[in-house]
């Protein structure tokens, strides 16, 4: 195409600027403020007499990533209006400003932090994407992969955690994050212009200038943080005793138990005390105490008790199993609104209404009622289906009104009879015999065994997700006949429990399952 310009005969074409404007984006998730941030960066600007403009790009939420809010902004010039352009163009913008730590990556992989012109504000906390929850292992992205790539792509880092600043101060991240951007100096406005615009916003303006203050001058004082990939298990060495004479008893077993192992078990009898009482957690001891004899016999001591560690953290997450009853109890518990307010910024004055999705199957029914009536109902098909269309269907609860609540409670209350209920009857006939298993190889494959044990992990949860988990649990033990005469049959083994983590589906375990019966099946 040819474009064809004439100028009247004497005149001369007008001369286009060349002044750069200032370009700024934004990377905000839903609800973190991102286009109020955008707007107060716009007032600041345009009451400085520079003319500014901002356009967005909706994401959709935490689902496939963040809005992305565009600036661009220069000092106004003779009343002449300039022409700005309305997305970011790789390689050409000056501060990049990312309300949580993986969009900044997001941003670099974009192209719109460069090493010679980008300055790249970040908050160091994170909110974990759909994509890295739904993973039934762990499926959190490492952030030392984002840490390497900003000292390398970003001309300047200014990274702390904004979101529990912004928490501390009654306020959201984007005042923080508005306070971070005054305090680089990177925008030619005096403290109290950015200050001005927060005031003219109206809403929220006391805790915003808290929010902002602190923003500011944590990056004066020269703050960087950086997240570590995950928040550090804390499990603390267990006391000597705490004033109740059936908990200190407990401790006392505990403290029998070699140094490597104590922490472990005392999480575990911890979990299980509050799962069910100080009687269960004895009966988890008896059985950790019996396993530990047998490490010992078959050269524990030289493997650091590895057998021993593996029972007393697995054991206890198959003892401690997702049922009915622990559902109800843990929606129940009185700390749970004053946790979800937080987590939601509800003020004192503000009303918070809960409503839960619940979907029950008949499974989950008779698995609590008594063992034997749960059976004569199970061994009924025309009445267990009757029943079941009855109950399965799904369900929203308002658990902040007084029925539902009630109804919840009165369930969480029946953990007393947990013990006699089918779905305890067979969880406790699925766990011994998954240690039966791990006891029978441990004589002439320790590590095989410390695998086996490992194993549990993928059984989890309740209902659909309790099913899938049994299905993978038993196809990784399917391979275990193969592996047991290896010397590198635990290597393996966690080779195919990594591989059932890695999708619901199980596809990659199908074809690790495939590698390992080529490998060790007799032709």
């Amino acid at each position: 195409m040819t474009v064809h310009q004439s100028f009247a005969q004497g005149t001369t074409p007008a001369r286009l600027s060349t002044d750069k404007p200032l370009s700024l984006a934004i990377l905000a998730m839903g609800g973190q403020g991102g286009g109020v941030l955008a707007d107060w960066i716009v007032a600041t600007a345009e009451g400085a007499g520079w003319v500014a403009q901002s356009t967005s790009v909706p994401g959709v939420a935490q689902r496939t990533g963040a809005t992305i809010y565009y600036l661009e902004m220069l000092p106004g010039r003779d009343g002449q209006a300039p022409i700005l352009s309305l997305m970011p163009t790789p390689g050409d913008v000056d501060v990049v400003l990312a309300a949580e730590f993986m969009e900044a990556g997001r941003s670099m992989l974009r192209g719109l932090v460069t090493p010679d012109r980008t300055t790249l504000i970040t908050s160091s906390h994170r909110s974990y994407a759909v994509g890295e929850k739904e993973v039934p292992g762990d499926g959190v992205g490492d952030p030392e992969s984002v840490v390497t790539a900003a000292g390398v792509a970003a001309k300047r880092i200014v990274a702390f955690d904004m979101q529990t600043l912004a928490e501390k101060n009654g306020s959201v991240i984007s005042a923080t994050m508005f306070g971070a951007l005054a305090g680089s100096g990177l925008l030619p406005f005096p403290r109290e212009a950015f200050e001005a615009a927060i005031r003219a916003g109206g809403k929220g303006v006391e805790p915003s200038l808290r929010a902002f203050s602190a923003g500011f001058d944590r990056v004066v004082g020269g703050a960087r943080e950086i997240v570590p990939k995950a928040p550090g298990k804390d499990l603390p060495e267990p006391p000597a005793r705490v004033g109740v004479p059936a908990l200190d008893a407990l401790l006392a077993r505990i403290a029998a138990l070699p140094r490597t192992a104590r922490a472990m078990a005392f999480a575990g009898v911890k979990r299980l005390v509050d799962y069910q009482d100080t009687a269960y957690a004895g009966e988890y001891l008896t059985v950790l105490e019996a396993l530990h004899a047998l490490d010992r016999r078959h050269g524990g001591a030289g493997k650091e008790w590895s057998f021993t560690q593996g029972a007393a953290k697995y054991l206890a997450v198959a003892m401690a199993y997702d049922d009915v009853l622990r559902v109800a109890d843990l929606k129940t518990r009185s700390a749970r609104t004053p946790r979800i307010r937080r987590e939601v910024g509800a003020k004192d004055d503000q009303i918070l209404g809960l409503t839960e999705y619940m979907h029950p199957r008949m499974e989950e029914v008779a698995g609590t009622l008594p063992a034997r009536i749960g059976h004569a109902i199970e061994d009924r098909p025309k009445l267990f289906s009757a029943l079941d269309r009855l109950v399965n269907r799904g369900r929203r609860v308002r658990t902040d009104r007084i029925h539902w609540f009630l109804a919840l409670y009165l369930v969480a209350g029946l953990k007393r009879f947990r013990r006699g209920s089918l779905r305890h009857e067979r969880e406790a006939e699925h766990w011994k015999r998954w240690l039966d298993g791990a006891c029978a190889v441990l004589p002439e494959n320790y590590d095989l065994a410390v695998a086996i044990l490992s194993a549990r992990r993928l059984v989890k949860g309740y209902s659909d997700t309790h099913a899938r988990g049994h299905s993978k649990f038993d196809r990784v033990l399917s391979a275990v006949p193969l592996l047991r005469g290896q010397a590198d049959g635990g290597a393996w083994l966690h080779r195919l429990i990594k591989a059932a983590l890695l999708d619901e589906e199980g596809k990659a375990l199908d074809g690790a399952l495939l590698t390992v019966a080529s490998a060790y099946e007799p032709s």
